[in-house]
């Protein structure tokens, strides 16, 4: 390499470390999120083992401007007496992300989502049969004025208790 074009590339390494530092026009928005844990009774069993399922939902919003994101991730430890890998616990178990304007009184839905998907992985076990894990829903968005919020329920419907399904609500996301 030439000294001028040494000289070229140190110079144009030095401007670039001493420049400042630009946002960049594609940054993530901050999320504000909330989290809390419930401990759930398998309504269709009434025998000697343990059947309560500890899940925990957390729900996060951001901002960009005039439009909210929201998307919330579950996370379960259930009972292990079922067999492996039962597709039998659950005839259905979703968790409904919604993205609400934040007034005084009930607060009116801007985007709602259900997600089934959250069924196949509750039935899911390892080897030994335990039921743990995690699901995180896709992120969605909508336009809202100011203070909305991510909002969350989870939706289960016990195999042979015929309630249907049972509905668990988890605090919302802060406004964002």
């Amino acid at each position: 390499m030439t000294t001028i074009k040494r000289a070229a590339v140190a110079a144009l390494v030095a401007a670039a470390v001493a420049a400042p530092a630009v946002p960049s026009a594609t940054a993530a928005p901050a999320y504000k999120c909330a989290s809390s844990t419930k401990d759930i009774d398998d309504s269709s069993y009434d025998g000697p083992w343990p059947d309560n399922w500890k899940v925990t939902v957390r729900t996060c919003a951001a901002r960009s401007g005039g439009t909210v994101y929201a998307y919330a991730e579950v996370s379960w430890d259930g009972a292990s007496f079922y067999p492996v890998d039962d597709p039998t616990i659950f005839d259905g178990a979703k968790l409904r992300l919604q993205i609400k304007q934040s007034r005084q009184g009930t607060d009116p839905v801007v985007v709602e989502r259900d997600f089934p998907g959250l069924e196949a992985r509750l039935e899911d076990s390892t080897a030994s049969g335990a039921r743990s894990g995690t699901y995180r829903t896709a992120t969605v968005s909508g336009r809202a004025g100011t203070a909305a919020l991510g909002d969350s329920a989870l939706f289960l419907d016990w195999h042979g208790d015929g309630r249907g399904y049972q509905r668990h609500d988890y605090p919302a996301s802060p406004t964002v």
